[in-house]
C-alpha cells in the first residue's frame, strides 16, 4: 500500500480541497473508492482507507471544505455543491483514474453520497451507505415535530471539539472529560438561543439556523436530497441500526430506492448510529457488496437482512417490513396492557408535566454512547411518566416491522409534548428500551368540545422477540429530556422563550376512548 497525503483537488469555485490517496503497490488503475468527510484526516478513520488499500482498491479520501485544512467555510449539513463538481472534473482528469467509482461512509460520510447524486456519475457504481438519510430533518432535527435537543447539541460539541482541537485525536479525547457536564448544563439553558454558548463559549451558526427554523420551513431543502434518488448507482447498500435516529429515513428510503429501479441491500443490526462500521456482521455485508459489484464476486446485492433483538439471531426477510399483523393491546386503568379491549367506563391515568423538572430518558437514539437499550426503572418510578404492563407471555411474541401508538388525551394546555416508549420487562423487573417516539401538539383546533383528542405516535420500527415469562410495557409521558427539548406549555418561540408552564394530562382508555399501542405480530414464530 501506498499514501499520498494532502492532495489539493480544486472545488469548482476555486477552494482548495485536501485529501489523502491510498492506492496498492504495483496495480495498475485499480477501482477507486471515494469518502468525503469533514470529521479530519490521520484518526482513527483512517482504518477503513487501510482497509480498503490492502484488498487491491485506491481510496481518495477527502476533507470537505472548511475542515482539516480545505478551504472555504464550513456550514453544517448544508453541503456545498463545488465541492463534488470540482472533484469529479479533477478525478476524470487523473491518469490513475480507471473510471469506476464506488462511495463508502457513515452518517456524515454517507450524507454526502445522496448530494453527490445531484449530478449524473456515470462512472458510479454502488453507495455503500450507514446511518444516513437522504433528508436531514425530519428525524433527526424534528422528529414528531419536537426539536432533538440533546442530538443537536451533542454532535455541536463533536464538531467544536474537532475544530478547537485541529482535529487531533489526543486532544478531542481530552476534551471528554468535561464534555458531559457542559452538554448536560446546555441542554438546560433559557432561553435556547444561548445554548450553544453555553456548550462551546461561541455562537454556532447552523445551530441558530436550526433552532430559528421549524419543520416544514423552507431553510430545510438544501438539505432535503430525496429528489436524487434516480440518479443514485445501479447498486445501493444500505446499513442501519435499530437505535439509530436516522433509521425511519433509511427505510424510507431504501422503498424510494427500489421504486426506482435500484438493486438494493439493507442490513439491520443490533447497533446505535455510527456502531455497525467495523462489526463483522457489518463490515462483512458491505465488503461483499463492494467486492461483488466492482470485482463480479458472488454476493447478495438485494433483500433484506435484519437482527432480531430478544432472539439474538439474524434473520433474512423477503421485503421491509415483511409480511405481519398489526395487533392492538389496549390501555387498562391500573397500568394494565392486554389484548382485551376496553369492557367498562373507567377513570382516565393522570399526571402532571413540569418543564422545570423535565421527564428524563435513557438510552434509545442518541448521540453518545449511552444509545441502545437501558434500565429503565428509575424513569418508570416518577410520578410523571405512566407505565401499562402486561401479565407474563405464555409463549413467544415476534414482531417485525413499524410500531404505533394512539392515545385519548386531555391536557390543561393545548401546547404539550407526548412520548411513547416500548420496553420488555425481564421477569426480575429489569425495563429495557425497545423503540420510542415523540409528538408535538400546538394546535387547539384539534381538541375535541370535552377536551379530549385523539394523539397518535409513531414508534421507531423494530424486529423483537418478547420471550414468554417476559411482559411488554408501554410508558406514556410528556417529555425525554434531553433527546428532546422540553415543551415550555407557552406555545412560545423555541429561540427565544424562557416561560415555562406546568400542564396536567390525562389519558383514557374506556370503550368510547380506547388508547391503544399496535404491534407488527409475525406467525409462526419458532
Amino acid at each position: 500500500m501506498r499514501i499520498r497525503r494532502d492532495v489539493e483537488i480544486p472545488a469548482a469555485d476555486g477552494a482548495p480541497l485536501l485529501a489523502t490517496h491510498y492506492y496498492p503497490a504495483d496495480v495498475d488503475r485499480p477501482p477507486l473508492v471515494l469518502l468525503r468527510s469533514p470529521y479530519g484526516r490521520g484518526n482513527a478513520l483512517d482504518q477503513l482507507p487501510k482497509l480498503l488499500a490492502e484488498r487491491g482498491y485506491q481510496v481518495l479520501y477527502q476533507s470537505l471544505r472548511g475542515t482539516a485544512g480545505s478551504g472555504g467555510r464550513f456550514d453544517g449539513f448544508t453541503i456545498d455543491p463545488a465541492d463534488a463538481d470540482g472533484t469529479l472534473s479533477w478525478l476524470r482528469a487523473q491518469p490513475w483514474f480507471g473510471g469506476v467509482l464506488a462511495t463508502w461512509g457513515a452518517s456524515y460520510l454517507g450524507f454526502v453520497q445522496w448530494e453527490l447524486a445531484a449530478r449524473h456519475v456515470p462512472e458510479w457504481k454502488i453507495a455503500l451507505i450507514q446511518d444516513a438519510p437522504s433528508a436531514f430533518a425530519e428525524h433527526f432535527m424534528y422528529p414528531g415535530g419536537a426539536f432533538a435537543l440533546g442530538n443537536a447539541l451533542g454532535w455541536v460539541q463533536l464538531v467544536d471539539t474537532m475544530f478547537s482541537g485541529d482535529f487531533s485525536l489526543p486532544r478531542q479525547m481530552l476534551a471528554t472529560f468535561t464534555a458531559g457536564r457542559r452538554l448536560r448544563r446546555a441542554t438546560l439553558t433559557l432561553p435556547l438561543e444561548q445554548a450553544d454558548r453555553a456548550l462551546t463559549g461561541h455562537r454556532v451558526s447552523w445551530f441558530q439556523e436550526w433552532i430559528g427554523n421549524g419543520p416544514g420551513q423552507a431553510y430545510w431543502e438544501r438539505m432535503d436530497h430525496r429528489a436524487n434518488t434516480g440518479r443514485m448507482p445501479p447498486r445501493v447498500h444500505l446499513q442501519g441500526g435499530w437505535y439509530d435516529f436516522f433509521l425511519p429515513s433509511m427505510l424510507a428510503d431504501h422503498a424510494r430506492l427500489l421504486a426506482a429501479g435500484r438493486e438494493v441491500r439493507l442490513l439491520i443490526g443490533p447497533w446505535g448510529h455510527g456502531r455497525g462500521l467495523y462489526t463483522r456482521e457489518g463490515m462483512q455485508a458491505a465488503l461483499a457488496a463492494l467486492d461483488a459489484t466492482m470485482n463480479g464476486d458472488a454476493a447478495p446485492t438485494t433483500g433484506v437482512r435484519a437482527f432480531v433483538t430478544g432472539a439474538n439471531r439474524w434473520r433474512d426477510l423477503p421485503a421491509w417490513p415483511p409480511a405481519h399483523q398489526p395487533t392492538s393491546w389496549y390501555l387498562h386503568p391500573g397500568g394494565r396492557l392486554s389484548r382485551a379491549e376496553p369492557e367498562r367506563e373507567a377513570g382516565p391515568s393522570r399526571y402532571r408535566y413540569d418543564p422545570e423538572d423535565p421527564t428524563p430518558t435513557v438510552g434509545g437514539t442518541a448521540v453518545s454512547r449511552s444509545a441502545g437499550p437501558k434500565d429503565n426503572r428509575a424513569i418508570e418510578a416518577r410520578a410523571d411518566v405512566l407505565t401499562f404492563t402486561t401479565a407474563p407471555l405464555i409463549e413467544d411474541v415476534e414482531v417485525i416491522g413499524p410500531v404505533r401508538v394512539r392515545l385519548h388525551a386531555r391536557s390543561s394546555l393545548p401546547d404539550v409534548d407526548y412520548f411513547a416508549r416500548l420496553c420488555e420487562v425481564s421477569p426480575r423487573g429489569r425495563s429495557l428500551n425497545l423503540c420510542d417516539g415523540i409528538v408535538r401538539l400546538d394546535q387547539p383546533g384539534d381538541i375535541r368540545a370535552d377536551g379530549i383528542r385523539a394523539v397518535d405516535i409513531e414508534l421507531w420500527p423494530l424486529a423483537h422477540r418478547f420471550v414468554h415469562g417476559h411482559r411488554i410495557r408501554l410508558q406514556v409521558s410528556s417529555g425525554a429530556h434531553p433527546r428532546y427539548d422540553r415543551n415550555p406549555g407557552t406555545g412560545q418561540p423555541l429561540a427565544t422563550g424562557r416561560e415555562l408552564r406546568a400542564s396536567e394530562h390525562e389519558i383514557f382508555h374506556d370503550p368510547e376512548h380506547p388508547s391503544a399501542l399496535w404491534l407488527p405480530l409475525i406467525p409462526g414464530v419458532s
